[in-house]
């Protein structure tokens, strides 16, 4: 056989192996399998639910936040500490976009405090000074008490009545499941300076906005007016608001020294910090859930608002971890001073202009739960994307409300009023939360980790849906201009 003739037969061989496939060289492969479809979002849900039961997250961030800052009253150096740990635990947590907003306000801190009754039955009184207060002299003041059994009795004083006198209001706050014992009750403390004031009192004492026995008084704000004289005022413990109440009850007038210090700063630093779970389909549509980082100081801020932070933080990780994000994009935000009323104005300032791409809002501050109720915006019942909620909700004793929400946090106010962002609201058990908040008992061993992790359960499985779903909660609240008992 010639040489050309081999060189031929040898390249036919070749293109042969070669068309094929080359078996030795080359091994058959199947074509890759279609990717699945995604999973059905109730069932995702639903195993979010389950898991969050037995999750520890949680309880981990409010023992990390009680323990590692404590008290976080905004203005004070314990405030950048916890701005710092919340950008570390977001980072650390696997969210992105973790970042601080810087804004300015007039820090309150608290000084010295004291009060006594001078006459007739000399006796020391336990008080904290309410926020925003302004000091006493340094000898402090003494003066009659003019004591009032109701907010309303104070209000129904004429002009002039209190001159030179300290007002006290002694009315008990009620408990409820809903916490509208504190809505009814927190006027007593916010209002009632001023109204003293205008009836020419030189101070205000209040019996502690509480439904504990605790001697232990509880703060909170004031909100002053810019036309009324600020004049100093303190929260009494209860045992000592009702010993007052029986000292008046002898028929003699009953005088009082206090003596409160404190110090304002305008222009100080807080910060609101911010993460991201990204949406995987749509990143520019966010939900924005969150917790006040800042507390008051007497306590460690633990159920107010520590456990927020923590049910929230820990709702949309779980959702982080997923191996699939939801369409979109889950933002949690801990808020620097909403206990002084800075930090919502701040938010919607920053945000104004991305309000028509906020999905919802809605915050976390009455406590660790557990809780017993939802209201979503107005017609977002009928979204099928949210159908299975009243399934999804029923094991953990959640009800579905016929009513829409009307409130999504403080922090959240400016942006739900003035850009009209829908909101949702859970309403957790709080019959025992206003026992501490505000107060030196405000400690971890009142978190339980059962109620807690109930919180995130629900949590987690209504924002799981609402982010992997388009439902235009807007669109819902036009074409459902009243609401409608569900059947």
């Amino acid at each position: 056989m010639s040489t050309s003739r081999m060189a031929g037969l040898a390249l036919v061989a070749a293109l042969a192996a070669a068309i094929s496939g080359g078996a030795a060289a080359k091994p058959h492969r199947p074509p890759s399998p279609a990717p699945p479809p995604p999973a059905d979002p109730a069932v995702v849900a639903a195993a979010l639910r389950d898991k969050a039961l037995d999750d520890s997250t949680a309880y981990g961030v409010v023992e990390s936040l009680t323990t590692e800052v404590g008290q976080r009253l905004a203005g004070t150096p314990a405030a950048a500490r916890a701005k710092d740990w919340a950008l570390a635990k977001l980072t650390a947590l696997g969210f992105s976009n973790v970042h601080a907003e810087p804004f300015a306000i007039t820090a309150w801190i608290r000084g010295a405090e004291s009060a006594e009754v001078t006459a007739p039955y000399p006796q020391t009184l336990v008080i904290i000074g309410l926020g925003a207060s302004p000091p006493t002299p340094p000898e402090g003041i003494e003066a009659e008490i003019a004591l009032f059994h109701s907010y309303a009795d104070l209000l129904a004083a004429p002009p002039g009545s209190l001159t030179g006198k300290i007002a006290v209001v002694t009315q008990p706050m009620t408990r409820t499941q809903d916490g509208a014992g504190y809505g009814a009750a927190t006027r007593f403390r916010r209002r009632g300076p001023v109204e003293a004031a205008r009836r020419g009192a030189v101070a205000y004492l209040v019996r502690s906005i509480s439904t504990s026995t605790s001697r232990s008084p509880h703060t909170g704000k004031v909100d002053y007016v810019a036309d009324i004289p600020k004049i100093p005022a303190a929260a009494l413990g209860v045992a000592d608001a009702e010993l007052l109440d029986r000292m008046v009850a002898r028929g003699k007038p009953v005088r009082i020294r206090l003596a409160l210090a404190s110090t304002e700063t305008p222009g100080a630093p807080a910060w609101n910090v911010s993460g991201d779970i990204v949406g995987s389909e749509k990143p520019d549509e966010a939900i924005v859930i969150g917790g006040h980082l800042d507390s008051w100081d007497p306590g460690q801020g633990a159920i107010d608002d520590a456990t927020g932070v923590a049910i929230t933080t820990a709702a949309a990780k779980l959702i982080g971890d997923l191996p699939r994000h939801p369409r979109r994009t889950i933002r949690v935000v801990m808020f620097g001073s909403e206990e002084m009323d800075y930090s919502g104005r701040s938010y919607a300032d920053a945000h104004k202009a991305d309000a028509a791409r906020l999905v919802a809002l809605s915050e976390s501050d009455s406590g660790p739960g557990p809780i017993w109720n939802l209201q979503l915006p107005r017609g977002a019942a009928a979204a099928t994307a949210l159908k299975p909620l009243a399934s999804l909700l029923a094991p953990l004793k959640v009800i579905l409300a016929d009513q829409p929400a009307q409130f999504a946090g403080a922090d959240f106010g400016e942006l739900q009023l003035e850009a009209g962002v829908p909101v949702f609201s859970f309403t957790p058990d709080t019959s025992l939360y206003f026992d501490v908040h505000h107060s030196a008992d405000d400690t971890l061993d009142k978190v339980g980790r059962s109620d807690l992790n109930q919180s995130v359960a629900a949590w987690a499985a209504l924002i799981y849906l609402l982010a992997d779903s388009d439902v235009d909660l807007r669109a819902l609240a036009k074409a459902s201009p009243a609401a409608a008992p569900r059947p």
